[in-house]
């Protein structure tokens, strides 16, 4: 008989997070030292547990009118069906299409931070999207509908007390439609989530980050597939 227990691995993997993130935070002393490592515990865990139809990297997003959004710490995108993905001078630029999600990574959550995050998922979701009709053996589908794009923020502790609570729920709900953060973990205290309805916080999640990928991944699986990238709208700016 197997003396696996599938409590404790799932115990382990937000133990793994947590400390990798506390490790981060108390023996690098250089602040951007410490965003770069907490970006990287973050981008490990989505890439190593995401399906493979998702991937994860830090990078910039691009429209077909030539519009960028500001650098996303942790993007979500489908590599499976979006044409092109740019790579240069070691960043990552994504066409607007194939985004599934955008998420800030900080050590810490506050309101300026919360803030800084609603910004950063607009410059994402404000961008232009095409979709193209869909051929097959008998015809055409209709364009697919543009899927909504998630946003969330990622931290390791919170400056509140308690850590997810009122004072985190009014700064959630200036963000307004756009700058929704629809989830985001907090390490060492737990997770929260947003909807159309409003926004609750969680307080009472015992791992938060093995919790807080779970509830990601079941947001993905209800999430439409990314539309037919009109790539023409792209090629039109050779020749310009």
């Amino acid at each position: 008989m197997s003396n696996w227990s599938i409590k404790e691995l799932l115990a382990g993997l937000h133990d793994e997070i947590e400390g990798r993130l506390a490790i981060a935070r108390k023996t690098l002393a250089h602040p951007v030292a410490k965003g770069d490592a907490s970006e990287e515990v973050w981008l490990e865990l989505f890439k190593t547990y995401l399906p493979h139809r998702y991937q994860a990297a830090k990078a910039f997003v691009v429209d077909s009118t030539g519009a960028f959004s500001e650098q996303i710490d942790v993007l979500v995108f489908d590599r499976q069906y979006t044409p092109f993905i740019f790579k240069y001078n070691g960043q990552t630029i994504v066409p607007a299409e194939g985004v599934y999600a955008a998420f800030e990574a900080k050590q810490t959550i506050n309101a300026d931070l919360v803030r800084y995050a609603q910004k950063k998922v607009v410059s994402v979701r404000r961008l232009h999207r095409t979709s193209l009709p869909i051929p097959h053996a008998g015809g055409t589908y209709p364009p697919r509908p543009l899927p909504y794009i998630f946003g969330g923020l990622l931290t390791f502790e919170s400056e509140w007390s308690p850590g997810l609570g009122q004072s985190l729920l009014d700064v959630l709900a200036e963000g307004g439609p756009q700058g929704r953060l629809d989830i985001g973990c907090v390490a060492a205290h737990g997770m929260f989530g947003c909807d159309s309805a409003g926004c609750h916080a969680i307080n009472t999640v015992a791992k938060p980050a093995t919790a807080f990928l779970f509830e990601l991944i079941a947001l993905l699986q209800s999430s439409a597939t990314v539309p037919m990238i009109d790539i023409r709208a792209y090629s039109r700016w050779l020749a310009t």
